[in-house]
């Protein structure tokens, strides 16, 4: 239990009992340490870095087509693909976002001159949407998007920047040159172009192509100042390298360790913003890497920000322990969970030691600190924050569930009206959890494996694994996988009508006495399941 350093919010006693739980909280976090930084160092992608763009045939059209468009007015403008598209074709990979830049006019009056070459040539012309600068959305520029040839495409001017001190919004803009343009992106391997005209890679920087060869992630200015211009990158930075396996250079690690930085982050970047950014490295390839370097840089609970501090250090080493584990056996057990359930998941595992913590709301009234960090500190949706607060009471649950499930001791079985034997009661109660928490069991069950993660020394990932893969090997057998979707042998109505009720607890509570009867007995039919339910109401009324 982590407590919330809240004055006032205790009993003198109760604030004692919690010191010493947190005394005691502390001493294990020293015990579990993560791999040290050469341990941790990941494989870069296995995948060729090719030195050219190889263009499908949908992108040859439309650059064709835009080549066609500069030809006919005689524009004498240099056509760029800037920034991942880039990055992502020679790294193999497809990539449907495709931002151009120019070098002598801005984005609206290119895509007029689009409409313009189809009109003279009888061809449809196409709406013009601007998207205005919006530094919060990382806009800085005013940019023209249109189709062409049925894709979206993104028009923004070459520009050079020039920030405020204590805002992302740049105090000048100014048309600039492509190594200005290059230079002022925020890392070097997004920092390349690929010039339509000419058809090659351009790298203004002189090291985006080395660093994505070598997987390194660098800016193309000197770090601190780049950070400072524009704070976000940190995390960016982390992001990417997460998404890619890369290291951080060295002098990047430096800068965005610094107080300064870490103060500009805080203080410039909107929570929206950051919390973004997460849930992007959370929805990545290597969650569990961009968690760690948050840790690493002393980022963390800039970004993960607790209500109220808490009694005890270490907590965010600890957090990090949580989600690498959750991963591990994830990994191993092979669930396939879709983003949104992947991203609850994951932000569970990794507040799954504050799961207990909570703050003083209006009215003095008590919330999970949990829910803060999700709904105040990366302004995610409430549903996530919420969909944390059941993955956390759920994987209790489960782990109690497991015991039911697969011990052989006596103890385990709880007796059931409902249920004779030992198979009825695990489906009883296997079904009652999973109508609980509907399609997210299967990431509370991973996450029960974390259970006993802080008092058992000895927890070991591939064994959780085959835990679960038991459990869920049951449930499946049983039919139970989408037990909450299963029609009720007796609704309300009927209910009401065989024990001439007119609503209230009592209808509700034999309702919930018919759905136990039919999870335990699956070929049950609605007569059987009614003469039971007689019984057991005459039972009651003795």
């Amino acid at each position: 239990m982590l407590v919330a350093a809240t004055p006032g919010s205790f009993a003198l006693s109760r604030l004692l009992a919690a010191r010493l739980h947190c005394a005691r909280f502390a001493r294990r976090c020293s015990m579990c340490a993560l791999p040290d930084a050469a341990a941790r160092k990941r494989k870069r992608m296995d995948v060729e870095i090719r030195d050219t763009v190889k263009l499908s045939a949908e992108e040859e059209k439309i650059f064709d087509r835009l080549l066609a468009v500069e030809r006919h007015f005689g524009l004498g403008t240099q056509l760029r693909v800037a920034g991942g598209w880039v990055r992502d074709k020679l790294l193999g990979k497809d990539c449907y976002d495709i931002d151009i830049a120019l070098d002598n006019m801005l984005g609206r009056d290119f895509c007029e001159k689009v409409n313009e070459y189809l009109k003279s040539i009888g061809e449809e012309t196409k709406n013009v949407g601007v998207i205005l600068s919006n530094p919060d959305q990382s806009k800085h520029l005013e940019t023209a998007r249109m189709k062409i040839e049925d894709v979206w495409v993104d028009f923004v001017n070459l520009r050079a920047e020039t920030y405020a001190d204590d805002s992302r919004i740049p105090s000048t803009m100014e048309f600039g040159t492509p190594k200005q343009d290059a230079e002022r992106r925020d890392l070097t391997i997004n920092s390349l172009f690929y010039n339509i005209n000419t058809g090659h890679v351009e790298d203004h920087t002189d090291r985006g192509l080395r660093d994505l060869k070598v997987g390194v992630i660098a800016t193309p200015l000197e770090p601190h100042v780049t950070f400072l211009d524009d704070p976000l990158r940190v995390l960016r930075s982390v992001r990417f390298a997460s998404r890619f396996g890369f290291e951080l250079e060295d002098d990047l690690r430096a800068a965005a360790s610094t107080g300064e930085v870490r103060d500009a982050l805080e203080r410039k970047i909107s929570r929206e913003r950051i919390g973004h950014e997460v849930e992007l490295m959370l929805l990545g390839n290597d969650p569990t890497q961009a968690m760690e370097l948050l840790l690493d840089l002393k980022l963390f609970r800039s970004v993960f920000t607790p209500p109220a501090p808490l009694l005890v250090d270490g907590w965010e080493r600890l957090c990090v322990q949580h989600i690498h584990a959750a991963w591990d056996v994830l990994q191993l057990v092979n669930v396939n969970l879709t983003a949104e359930h992947k991203l609850k998941f994951l932000l569970a595992a990794l507040l799954f030691p504050l799961q207990d913590s909570t703050y003083e709301g209006k009215k003095r009234k008590k919330f999970p600190s949990t829910s803060f960090i999700i709904r105040e500190s990366l302004k995610l949706k409430n549903a996530d924050a919420d969909g944390v607060v059941d993955l956390h009471r759920s994987a209790r649950k489960f782990d109690r569930l497991e015991d039911v499930l697969l011990s052989d001791a006596a103890e385990a079985i709880t007796t059931h009206a409902a249920a004779d034997t030992r198979e009825e009661v695990q489906r009883l109660e296997a079904g009652l959890e999973l109508m609980e928490i509907k399609d997210l069991w299967r990431a509370a069950l991973v996450l029960s494996s974390l259970n006993d993660l802080l008092e058992n020394q000895a927890w070991d990932a591939q064994e959780k694994a085959k835990v679960c893969t038991s459990v869920m090997d049951f449930i499946s057998k049983q039919g139970l996988d989408e037990s909450w979707n299963t029609k009720p042998l007796l609704d309300g109505k009927e209910i009401m009508a065989e024990f001439q009720l007119k609503g209230g607890p009592a209808v509700k509570d034999l309702k919930d006495l018919s759905i136990q009867w039919q999870l335990a007995h699956p070929t049950g039919t609605a007569g059987e399941c009614r003469e039971w339910l007689k019984l057991e109401h005459a039972k009651g009324n003795k």
